[in-house]
């Protein structure tokens, strides 16, 4: 399905049932060998840029219908499916580097792409410098004549921070430079990537696009330019999704639009009401007006998931974990994107750029709970805070 907005398309991409005696949804197809009845079919199968469906590394219709959704909700020409949010990542950056060459990093990412960066890249002769992701007018200085790759995320991991992407993207783009973007925090519902000029558009949907804490996945999207590209790094990685996740993750982008929403307004109630606690020295939330890129966010997104930080006043780390412990509805653990709500004590690095702040960092994740419930709940953990202080 091409036409209809937003909403109409995420209830029917990928949903073809013509091709499934009439079922709405697409059955998990586990498969690893795909036979064929002569050479010539076999050859033809592998010639097909859209499907593909000769091996079951290289996808199935399962992973297939997955994509189809994803693409059309970012934007994109294409998406491939694999394993995990870090699978697409490094699928993504590996696509367009080799030894010798040079990427830009921006110093609010998620810590695993500065792992995959400075641990990995490294080995093999890459190098990667960052960038502070706020002063988009100096950007430019980075480049080198090497420079072959820039990652952006919008917002930042863990500080929420929200830079100018278009400039960002727009300065990249003249220097021939390809644009990665990791879009998870707006799930490819609240930012469309392609319309600012990024290239290559990486998530977890683990997160939001499964919805229910249960799979691990991740997509990885593009415009034609760049298919053959990231699909021959995503091959020679072996990183395609496995079925049963791929299914899973297509059932839960049906709920997509709705679950945001209520994730939004969940987010922005208890937001609201944590900026008012004396225990509480900000919130770093991209929809309040204090967040840094506010400006940015309010231009460019449509709207806000329910993944914020907090930064709570000067306190021993006695009185940081007073806080997570006494909390019942916040469940300690990685990840987001589910219908729970979540809390972890984040410690950030930086190299280019300085922190929002420099009091302790919590990130919530607020999930589909009633708000004054867990309001409740965060009130007596700043209670355990105040108490242990």
């Amino acid at each position: 399905m091409s036409g209809g907005k937003r909403d109409t398309r995420l209830i029917h991409a990928g949903s073809n049932p013509e091709e499934n005696f009439g079922l709405i949804n697409p059955p998990v197809y586990r498969a690893s060998t795909v036979s064929f009845p002569t050479v010539a079919a076999q050859a033809k199968a592998r010639r097909n840029p859209e499907q593909n469906f000769v091996y079951g590394r290289r996808g199935t219709p399962t992973s297939f219908a997955f994509e189809d959704a994803v693409a059309q909700l970012e934007g994109g020409d294409r998406t491939i499916a694999v394993g995990s949010g870090l699978a697409a990542i490094s699928s993504a950056m590996l696509a367009f580097v080799s030894a010798g060459d040079h990427v830009l990093v921006c110093d609010n990412a998620y810590t695993p792409t500065r792992n995959l960066s400075e641990n990995f890249l490294k080995r093999f002769g890459v190098e990667t410098s960052y960038y502070d992701p706020m002063d988009s007018a100096a950007v430019k200085d980075h480049f080198r004549p090497n420079s072959k790759a820039i990652y952006v995320e919008a917002p930042g991991s863990h500080t929420f921070e929200v830079m100018d992407l278009p400039a960002i993207a727009g300065a990249a783009r003249d220097a021939g430079i390809k644009v990665v973007m990791d879009n998870t925090w707006s799930a490819g519902y609240f930012f469309k990537p392609f319309e600012y000029g990024v290239d290559v558009s990486v998530q977890a949907a683990t997160k939001y696009q499964v919805g229910h804490s249960d799979a691990m996945l991740g997509a990885v999207t593009m415009l034609n330019d760049d298919l053959e590209t990231v699909a021959a790094s995503v091959r020679v990685l072996g990183f395609h999704a496995a079925p049963d996740d791929a299914y899973l993750g297509l059932r839960g982008m049906r709920t997509l639009s709705v679950r945001l929403k209520r994730h939004e307004i969940n987010g922005l109630k208890v937001a609201e009401w944590l900026a008012g606690r004396p225990e509480i020295e900000r919130v770093l939330h991209p929809a309040m007006a204090d967040c840094p890129g506010h400006e940015f966010w309010k231009r460019d997104f449509t709207g806000a998931s329910g993944l914020f930080g907090v930064a709570l006043k000067p306190a021993p780390k006695e009185a940081v974990n007073a806080f997570v412990d006494r909390l019942e509805l916040f469940a300690l653990g990685g990840s987001w994107g589910g219908y729970e709500s979540l809390v972890l004590p984040t410690n950030v690095t930086r190299t280019a750029s300085q922190l929002p702040s420099d009091a302790p960092l919590v990130r919530l994740h607020v999930g589909l709970e009633d708000p004054d419930d867990l309001i409740e709940d965060l009130n007596a953990g700043l209670d355990a805070f105040n108490d242990s202080r």
